[in-house]
């Protein structure tokens, strides 16, 4: 546990105002007696009233009837939790929901008011749920963008496109849409006066307006809808085609808007999946739990046999 979660760890059990002895609490944390002293030394730096009772028998109570001060946060430290809270809360993690909500509450209450309303506008303005390693993003351009989606603010920004030419940008941001392992802003591009995608990670220096803008109607159901159509519009490094011994409207469920996947008997199928990327079919794959068959590319049979040959070395049959 890293030390900013560990803080917050902290202090959601001294809030409960019961008294910890310091092994207890120690022991909760996973941490020895000093550096939980050292913990408790940062609370009070940060303005938290903290008693503590030394010896054998000693522990730690946060005081009864004071104003709890602002949780000191960097912004990127805020929005690692606004993301990973609302990944809990979406259902990501089965049984999490309701403890994730409540823990999302519990942080926000206790931030200062400037960050609060950054915090919350990431997890207000965003569609989608990410899952790991995707591009790194800069935490000071993901709340510029969602609090200009929120507050209908027009911004400007260096944007690198995809064959690496930087152009200024001038748009009025309408979502933040979190498909896969990329971030998506969804806006209408006041210079070319139509509506485009940007990848978030190829954004830099996002300088809000100040001023406020009339939201034009966004010509899809949705902003997740908009952005792929988009990526499926695009040419795409890979043409994925696999045979599956399952059921296509099982195999649609799952691939959703990804893929197209046409019945090809009463129990299989067959899916052709546009990507610039592998990593997808091969979660896929995995995740189908059907057998298959790889009709191409060929990296993707490699691919598989790579991970195959991996997995079996993982496993080894009992001696």
């Amino acid at each position: 546990m890293n030390t900013s979660a560990r803080m917050l760890r902290l202090l959601s059990l001294l809030q409960t105002h019961r008294y910890w002895p310091g092994g207890e609490l120690a022991g909760r944390l996973e941490v020895s007696p000093r550096t939980l002293r050292r913990d408790i030394d940062r609370l009070r730096e940060l303005g938290y009233d903290v008693d503590a009772v030394r010896g054998v028998a000693g522990g730690y109570q946060l005081r009864a009837g004071g104003q709890l001060p602002p949780l000191a946060l960097e912004d990127e430290e805020a929005v690692t939790i606004a993301v990973a809270l609302r990944t809990a809360a979406s259902g990501a993690v089965a049984g999490m929901e309701e403890t994730a909500i409540q823990a999302l509450t519990k942080v926000i209450g206790v931030m200062p008011p400037k960050l609060r309303h950054r915090m919350d506008a990431v997890h207000s303005q965003t569609d989608g749920v990410p899952w790991g390693g995707g591009p790194a993003l800069d935490a000071g351009v993901l709340t510029t963008l969602a609090q200009a989606c929120r507050d209908d603010e027009p911004v400007s920004f260096h944007y690198t496109s995809r064959e690496g030419a930087e152009t200024e940008r001038r748009v009025e941001p309408y979502r933040l849409v979190c498909l896969g392992r990329r971030w998506y802003l969804v806006a209408y591009d006041r210079d070319r006066q139509d509506w485009r995608c940007f990848r978030v990670d190829r954004v830099s220096a996002p300088r809000a307006s100040g001023q406020r803008f009339v939201p034009r109607p966004l010509p899809a159901p949705d902003a997740p809808t908009f952005v792929r159509a988009g990526i499926r519009s695009m040419p795409q490094r890979y043409l994925v085609r696999v045979r599956f011994d399952l059921d296509a409207a099982t195999v649609e469920e799952y691939v959703s808007r990804w893929a197209t996947v046409t019945p090809d008997g009463p129990a299989s199928c067959r899916m052709v999946m546009p990507t610039d990327t592998l990593d997808w079919p091969l979660m896929v794959l995995a995740r189908l739990g059907a057998d298959f068959t790889v009709e191409g590319p060929d990296e993707l049979r490699d691919l598989v046999a790579t991970s195959a040959r991996r997995f079996a070395r993982a496993t080894p049959a009992p001696s």
